[in-house]
């Protein structure tokens, strides 16, 4: 049997409804965000990142918003994904702005 979802991936999950029919996978320690087959979150410690490319990186960087990191071989390593916005958890039209960006991302990455 799988087992549930945290209160704050359920959380989530409900709060990106706002672009589609998200879904939740447990991966990484944590678990990716999919719509229609893609992944364009991650949720690691409670935290939402959001899929980057180098068209977006600024728009988050910007804000001081910090990419996720993880140690392989004693080095801090980086991939395209960046924390979200705050304001976008309380918000469903910052949301929506900031999760569609991540989708498009990955719309990208995947071409």
């Amino acid at each position: 049997m799988a087992k549930p979802h945290s209160e704050y991936v359920a959380f989530l999950l409900d709060v990106l409804q706002v672009i589609g029919p998200v879904t939740a996978k447990r991966m990484f320690g944590g678990y990716g965000i999919f719509l229609h087959g893609l992944m364009f979150a991650l949720v690691v410690d409670d935290i939402l990142y959001l899929k980057t490319n180098a068209d977006t990186i600024t728009d988050f960087a910007s804000r001081g918003l910090l990419p996720f990191s993880y140690q392989k071989q004693g080095k801090t390593q980086h991939i395209n994904y960046y924390q979200c916005p705050e304001d976008a958890l309380d918000d469903e039209e910052v949301m929506q702005v900031w999760a569609n960006k991540a989708y498009h991302c990955a719309l990208s990455a995947k071409k």
